[in-house]
Protein backbone atom coordinates (compact mmCIF):
# COMPACT_ATOMS: atom_id res chain seq x y z
CA UNK A 1 0.00 0.00 0.00
CA UNK A 2 3.08 2.21 0.68
CA UNK A 3 4.85 1.55 -2.89
CA UNK A 4 1.28 2.48 -4.52
CA UNK A 5 0.97 5.43 -2.78
CA UNK A 6 4.36 6.38 -3.30
CA UNK A 7 3.60 5.52 -7.09
CA UNK A 8 0.72 8.34 -6.97
CA UNK A 9 2.62 10.89 -5.24
CA UNK A 10 5.33 10.53 -8.28
CA UNK A 11 3.01 10.48 -10.88
CA UNK A 12 1.42 13.50 -9.46
CA UNK A 13 -1.81 12.14 -8.95
CA UNK A 14 -1.42 12.61 -4.55
CA UNK A 15 0.35 14.76 -2.80
CA UNK A 16 1.15 14.41 1.52
CA UNK A 17 -0.86 16.68 3.40
CA UNK A 18 1.32 18.55 6.48
CA UNK A 19 -0.62 16.89 9.15
CA UNK A 20 0.42 13.29 7.67
CA UNK A 21 -2.58 12.25 5.94
CA UNK A 22 -1.69 11.88 2.33
CA UNK A 23 -4.70 12.66 -0.06
CA UNK A 24 -5.48 11.86 -3.46
CA UNK A 25 -6.24 14.43 -5.72
CA UNK A 26 -9.17 14.28 -7.76
CA UNK A 27 -8.76 16.56 -10.32
CA UNK A 28 -5.36 15.02 -11.23
CA UNK A 29 -7.28 11.93 -12.77
CA UNK A 30 -9.32 13.12 -15.94
CA UNK A 31 -11.66 9.86 -15.48
CA UNK A 32 -13.25 10.69 -12.26
CA UNK A 33 -16.65 9.77 -12.00
CA UNK A 34 -16.65 7.81 -15.13
CA UNK A 35 -18.31 4.51 -12.98
CA UNK A 36 -21.27 6.36 -11.28
CA UNK A 37 -21.97 8.94 -14.19
CA UNK A 38 -21.34 11.66 -11.38
CA UNK A 39 -18.99 14.75 -12.64
CA UNK A 40 -16.96 16.61 -10.41
CA UNK A 41 -18.78 20.25 -10.51
CA UNK A 42 -22.08 18.07 -9.46
CA UNK A 43 -20.30 16.62 -6.47
CA UNK A 44 -19.53 19.73 -5.46
CA UNK A 45 -22.43 21.04 -6.28
CA UNK A 46 -24.77 18.53 -4.46
CA UNK A 47 -23.06 16.38 -2.59
CA UNK A 48 -22.33 17.18 1.76
CA UNK A 49 -18.30 17.28 1.09
CA UNK A 50 -15.87 17.66 4.94
CA UNK A 51 -14.35 20.79 4.41
CA UNK A 52 -10.55 19.58 5.57
CA UNK A 53 -8.22 22.88 5.74
CA UNK A 54 -5.09 19.99 5.03
CA UNK A 55 -7.17 19.01 1.65
CA UNK A 56 -6.62 21.04 -1.92
CA UNK A 57 -9.74 20.47 -3.03
CA UNK A 58 -12.99 18.87 -0.85
CA UNK A 59 -13.83 16.52 -2.77
CA UNK A 60 -9.96 14.92 -2.41
CA UNK A 61 -10.09 11.37 -0.16
CA UNK A 62 -7.13 9.86 1.92
CA UNK A 63 -5.11 7.11 1.25
CA UNK A 64 -2.61 7.16 4.37
CA UNK A 65 -4.34 8.49 7.25
CA UNK A 66 -2.05 9.99 10.39
CA UNK A 67 -2.44 7.84 13.71
CA UNK A 68 -3.98 10.13 16.87
CA UNK A 69 -2.70 9.76 20.11
CA UNK A 70 -3.41 5.96 21.43
CA UNK A 71 -5.04 4.32 17.58
CA UNK A 72 -3.35 1.57 15.80
CA UNK A 73 -0.83 2.73 13.59
CA UNK A 74 2.48 1.58 11.18
CA UNK A 75 5.25 3.48 9.93
CA UNK A 76 5.47 5.13 6.68
CA UNK A 77 7.33 7.50 4.92
CA UNK A 78 4.79 10.35 6.26
CA UNK A 79 4.46 9.32 10.12
CA UNK A 80 2.64 6.67 11.92
CA UNK A 81 -0.47 6.22 10.20
CA UNK A 82 -2.68 3.90 8.75
CA UNK A 83 -3.99 2.85 5.05
CA UNK A 84 -7.67 4.90 4.04
CA UNK A 85 -10.67 2.79 2.98
CA UNK A 86 -9.86 2.44 -0.43
CA UNK A 87 -6.53 1.39 -1.24
CA UNK A 88 -6.07 -1.88 0.18
CA UNK A 89 -8.45 -2.57 -2.23
CA UNK A 90 -6.45 -1.82 -5.00
CA UNK A 91 -3.12 -3.19 -3.94
CA UNK A 92 -5.02 -6.66 -3.14
CA UNK A 93 -6.63 -6.46 -6.94
CA UNK A 94 -3.71 -5.76 -8.54
CA UNK A 95 -1.24 -8.62 -6.50
CA UNK A 96 -3.67 -11.37 -7.31
CA UNK A 97 -5.52 -10.37 -10.51
CA UNK A 98 -2.99 -8.05 -11.99
CA UNK A 99 -2.88 -4.14 -12.71
CA UNK A 100 -5.79 -5.13 -15.64
CA UNK A 101 -8.33 -7.54 -15.27
CA UNK A 102 -12.15 -8.54 -16.21
CA UNK A 103 -14.38 -8.98 -14.20
CA UNK A 104 -14.79 -6.97 -10.64
CA UNK A 105 -18.08 -7.21 -8.79
CA UNK A 106 -19.79 -5.66 -5.42
CA UNK A 107 -22.82 -4.38 -3.56
CA UNK A 108 -24.82 -1.26 -5.62
CA UNK A 109 -23.62 0.33 -2.52
CA UNK A 110 -20.24 0.69 -3.30
CA UNK A 111 -20.27 2.21 -6.75
CA UNK A 112 -19.71 5.49 -4.95
CA UNK A 113 -17.51 6.34 -3.90
CA UNK A 114 -15.76 3.10 -2.94
CA UNK A 115 -15.21 1.77 -6.51
CA UNK A 116 -14.78 4.79 -7.95
CA UNK A 117 -11.71 5.91 -6.31
CA UNK A 118 -10.76 2.49 -6.22
CA UNK A 119 -10.60 3.29 -10.30
CA UNK A 120 -8.80 6.26 -9.50
CA UNK A 121 -6.10 4.63 -7.64
CA UNK A 122 -5.07 1.81 -10.00
CA UNK A 123 -5.68 3.68 -13.32
CA UNK A 124 -3.50 6.54 -11.75
CA UNK A 125 -0.82 4.62 -10.26
CA UNK A 126 -0.44 2.51 -13.47
CA UNK A 127 -1.68 4.80 -16.50
CA UNK A 128 -4.26 2.24 -17.95
CA UNK A 129 -7.37 0.22 -17.87
CA UNK A 130 -8.28 -1.07 -14.53
CA UNK A 131 -11.19 -3.13 -15.05
CA UNK A 132 -13.33 -4.21 -18.18
CA UNK A 133 -16.56 -4.88 -16.08
CA UNK A 134 -18.03 -3.87 -13.19
CA UNK A 135 -21.57 -6.26 -11.88
CA UNK A 136 -23.31 -4.22 -8.82
CA UNK A 137 -25.93 -6.61 -7.23
CA UNK A 138 -28.85 -5.49 -5.50
CA UNK A 139 -29.41 -5.56 -1.64
CA UNK A 140 -30.85 -8.42 0.32
CA UNK A 141 -34.33 -7.62 1.86
CA UNK A 142 -35.99 -9.07 4.61
CA UNK A 143 -39.75 -8.98 4.75
CA UNK A 144 -39.56 -5.70 2.68
CA UNK A 145 -36.47 -4.14 5.05
CA UNK A 146 -33.04 -4.08 3.64
CA UNK A 147 -31.31 -6.92 6.11
CA UNK A 148 -28.70 -5.55 8.98
CA UNK A 149 -28.27 -6.43 12.30
CA UNK A 150 -29.43 -3.15 13.80
CA UNK A 151 -33.19 -4.23 12.69
CA UNK A 152 -32.28 -7.66 14.17
CA UNK A 153 -33.19 -9.25 10.78
CA UNK A 154 -29.30 -10.37 10.09
CA UNK A 155 -28.69 -14.40 9.44
CA UNK A 156 -25.96 -16.16 7.28
CA UNK A 157 -25.99 -18.62 4.44
CA UNK A 158 -25.80 -21.21 6.98
CA UNK A 159 -28.87 -20.27 8.94
CA UNK A 160 -30.28 -20.92 5.82
CA UNK A 161 -29.14 -24.02 4.67
CA UNK A 162 -30.38 -25.16 7.49
CA UNK A 163 -34.24 -25.26 6.42
CA UNK A 164 -33.88 -25.01 2.96
CA UNK A 165 -31.93 -27.63 0.14
CA UNK A 166 -28.76 -25.31 -1.21
CA UNK A 167 -30.18 -25.62 -4.90
CA UNK A 168 -33.29 -23.88 -3.58
CA UNK A 169 -31.37 -21.58 -2.12
CA UNK A 170 -29.54 -20.52 -5.71
CA UNK A 171 -32.88 -20.90 -7.69
CA UNK A 172 -34.64 -18.38 -5.72
CA UNK A 173 -31.06 -16.06 -6.53
CA UNK A 174 -30.49 -16.79 -10.48
CA UNK A 175 -34.51 -16.41 -10.69
CA UNK A 176 -33.94 -12.66 -9.93
CA UNK A 177 -32.07 -10.04 -12.24
CA UNK A 178 -28.09 -9.54 -9.75
CA UNK A 179 -28.83 -6.00 -9.82
CA UNK A 180 -32.33 -5.70 -8.54
CA UNK A 181 -32.74 -6.64 -4.84
CA UNK A 182 -33.66 -9.57 -3.41
CA UNK A 183 -36.68 -10.05 -0.82
CA UNK A 184 -36.34 -12.70 1.01
CA UNK A 185 -39.12 -14.77 3.37
CA UNK A 186 -39.66 -18.36 4.46
CA UNK A 187 -42.63 -18.18 1.72
CA UNK A 188 -40.91 -17.11 -0.76
CA UNK A 189 -38.12 -19.67 -0.60
CA UNK A 190 -40.83 -22.12 -0.81
CA UNK A 191 -42.08 -20.73 -3.68
CA UNK A 192 -38.56 -20.87 -4.97
CA UNK A 193 -38.87 -25.09 -3.43
CA UNK A 194 -42.29 -25.25 -5.52
CA UNK A 195 -40.46 -23.93 -8.90
CA UNK A 196 -37.69 -26.60 -8.57
CA UNK A 197 -39.67 -29.20 -8.10
CA UNK A 198 -41.71 -28.37 -11.16
CA UNK A 199 -38.48 -28.21 -13.41
CA UNK A 200 -37.04 -31.73 -11.85
CA UNK A 201 -40.73 -33.15 -11.70
CA UNK A 202 -40.44 -32.69 -15.80
CA UNK A 203 -37.51 -34.79 -15.65
CA UNK A 204 -38.56 -37.42 -13.89
CA UNK A 205 -38.86 -40.66 -14.88
CA UNK A 206 -36.67 -39.96 -18.10
CA UNK A 207 -33.61 -41.76 -19.28
CA UNK A 208 -31.70 -38.69 -20.69
CA UNK A 209 -29.07 -39.25 -23.86
CA UNK A 210 -25.54 -38.39 -23.12
CA UNK A 211 -24.86 -35.01 -23.21
CA UNK A 212 -22.72 -34.21 -26.67
CA UNK A 213 -22.80 -30.47 -25.69
CA UNK A 214 -25.02 -27.46 -25.91
CA UNK A 215 -26.32 -26.77 -30.11
CA UNK A 216 -26.58 -22.94 -29.92
CA UNK A 217 -28.69 -23.34 -32.76
CA UNK A 218 -31.46 -24.80 -31.20
CA UNK A 219 -34.03 -21.65 -30.37
CA UNK A 220 -34.61 -22.62 -27.01
CA UNK A 221 -30.66 -22.40 -26.77
CA UNK A 222 -30.71 -19.58 -28.76
CA UNK A 223 -33.12 -17.13 -26.18
CA UNK A 224 -31.42 -18.65 -23.18
CA UNK A 225 -28.03 -17.99 -24.80
CA UNK A 226 -29.36 -14.17 -25.74
CA UNK A 227 -30.52 -13.44 -22.22
CA UNK A 228 -27.14 -14.50 -20.28
CA UNK A 229 -25.74 -12.00 -22.93
CA UNK A 230 -27.67 -9.47 -22.05
CA UNK A 231 -26.44 -8.39 -18.94
CA UNK A 232 -26.46 -11.85 -17.27
CA UNK A 233 -30.62 -11.46 -17.37
CA UNK A 234 -30.58 -15.36 -15.17
CA UNK A 235 -34.42 -14.36 -14.93
CA UNK A 236 -35.72 -14.61 -18.50
CA UNK A 237 -32.58 -17.57 -18.71
CA UNK A 238 -35.21 -19.22 -16.25
CA UNK A 239 -38.32 -18.48 -18.00
CA UNK A 240 -36.82 -20.47 -20.93
CA UNK A 241 -36.03 -23.58 -18.86
CA UNK A 242 -40.13 -23.28 -17.77
CA UNK A 243 -41.15 -23.39 -21.23
CA UNK A 244 -38.83 -26.36 -21.95
CA UNK A 245 -40.05 -28.07 -18.62
CA UNK A 246 -43.79 -27.46 -20.33
CA UNK A 247 -42.63 -29.21 -23.57
CA UNK A 248 -41.21 -32.08 -21.71
CA UNK A 249 -44.14 -32.47 -19.56
CA UNK A 250 -46.65 -32.92 -22.88
CA UNK A 251 -44.16 -34.54 -25.59
CA UNK A 252 -41.66 -36.69 -23.03
CA UNK A 253 -38.69 -35.76 -25.81
CA UNK A 254 -35.23 -36.85 -24.16
CA UNK A 255 -33.88 -34.78 -26.57
CA UNK A 256 -35.71 -32.02 -25.06
CA UNK A 257 -35.13 -33.26 -21.43
CA UNK A 258 -31.18 -33.21 -22.24
CA UNK A 259 -30.97 -29.60 -23.13
CA UNK A 260 -33.43 -28.60 -20.55
CA UNK A 261 -30.57 -30.36 -17.71
CA UNK A 262 -27.70 -28.77 -19.91
CA UNK A 263 -29.07 -25.29 -19.59
CA UNK A 264 -29.88 -25.71 -16.50
CA UNK A 265 -26.18 -26.98 -15.94
CA UNK A 266 -25.43 -23.07 -17.19
CA UNK A 267 -26.71 -21.77 -13.57
CA UNK A 268 -25.85 -25.07 -11.37
CA UNK A 269 -28.86 -26.32 -12.04
CA UNK A 270 -30.95 -29.91 -12.49
CA UNK A 271 -27.52 -31.66 -12.02
CA UNK A 272 -29.09 -33.96 -9.20
CA UNK A 273 -30.80 -37.21 -10.62
CA UNK A 274 -34.73 -36.28 -10.16
CA UNK A 275 -35.31 -38.56 -7.39
CA UNK A 276 -32.56 -37.51 -5.25
CA UNK A 277 -33.71 -33.84 -5.48
CA UNK A 278 -37.68 -34.59 -5.45
CA UNK A 279 -37.11 -37.20 -2.64
CA UNK A 280 -34.13 -35.20 -0.27
CA UNK A 281 -35.01 -34.47 3.25
CA UNK A 282 -33.90 -30.59 4.75
CA UNK A 283 -34.89 -30.94 8.21
CA UNK A 284 -35.89 -32.60 11.60
CA UNK A 285 -38.95 -33.88 12.19
CA UNK A 286 -39.32 -35.38 8.74
CA UNK A 287 -40.22 -38.77 7.61
CA UNK A 288 -37.54 -40.89 6.49
CA UNK A 289 -37.54 -42.66 3.47
CA UNK A 290 -38.08 -45.97 4.66
CA UNK A 291 -40.99 -44.72 7.09
CA UNK A 292 -42.49 -43.12 3.77
CA UNK A 293 -42.24 -46.68 1.71
CA UNK A 294 -43.25 -48.52 4.59
CA UNK A 295 -46.48 -46.33 4.88
CA UNK A 296 -46.87 -46.61 0.98
CA UNK A 297 -46.79 -50.52 1.05
CA UNK A 298 -49.59 -50.13 3.83
CA UNK A 299 -51.47 -47.89 1.67
CA UNK A 300 -50.84 -50.50 -1.20
CA UNK A 301 -52.65 -53.41 0.99
CA UNK A 302 -55.01 -51.64 2.36
CA UNK A 303 -56.23 -50.60 -0.98
CA UNK A 304 -55.77 -54.42 -2.33
CA UNK A 305 -58.05 -55.43 0.89
CA UNK A 306 -61.04 -52.27 -0.48
CA UNK A 307 -60.16 -50.76 2.85
CA UNK A 308 -60.23 -47.17 1.76
CA UNK A 309 -60.78 -45.57 4.69
CA UNK A 310 -57.35 -46.78 5.84
CA UNK A 311 -55.75 -46.12 2.20
CA UNK A 312 -57.00 -42.23 2.29
CA UNK A 313 -55.95 -41.89 6.10
CA UNK A 314 -52.60 -42.92 5.51
CA UNK A 315 -52.47 -40.62 2.23
CA UNK A 316 -53.75 -38.00 4.92
CA UNK A 317 -50.95 -39.17 7.32
CA UNK A 318 -48.71 -38.37 4.53
CA UNK A 319 -49.81 -35.44 3.48
CA UNK A 320 -49.56 -33.89 7.18
CA UNK A 321 -46.00 -34.48 7.43
CA UNK A 322 -45.24 -33.29 3.96
CA UNK A 323 -45.28 -35.94 1.40
CA UNK A 324 -47.39 -35.91 -1.81
CA UNK A 325 -48.41 -39.19 -3.53
CA UNK A 326 -48.68 -39.59 -7.28
CA UNK A 327 -50.55 -42.57 -8.69
CA UNK A 328 -50.37 -43.25 -12.25
CA UNK A 329 -50.49 -46.56 -14.53
CA UNK A 330 -46.76 -47.91 -12.86
CA UNK A 331 -47.66 -47.33 -9.48
CA UNK A 332 -47.51 -44.78 -6.86
CA UNK A 333 -44.49 -42.02 -6.62
CA UNK A 334 -43.48 -39.97 -4.24
CA UNK A 335 -42.03 -36.53 -3.33
CA UNK A 336 -41.40 -34.09 -0.44
CA UNK A 337 -43.73 -31.28 -0.57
Amino acid sequence: MIALIEQLIANGKAYPAPNGDVYYAVREFEGYGKLSGRTLDKLRAGERVEIDPNKRDPLDFVLWKAAKPGEPSWDSPWGAGRPGWHIECSVMSCHHLGEHFDIHGGGEDLQFPHHENEIAQSEGAHGHQYVNYWLHNGFINVDGEKMSKSLGNFFTIRDVLQHFDGEVVRFFIVRSHYRSPVNYTDSILNDAKQGLTRLYTALRGLALPESTGIDWSNPYAARFKAAMDDDFSSSEAVAVLFELAGEVNKSRDVQLARLMKDLGGVLGLLQREPEEFLKAGAGDGELTAEQIEALIQARRDARANKNWAESDRIRDELIAKGVVLEDNAQGTSWRRA
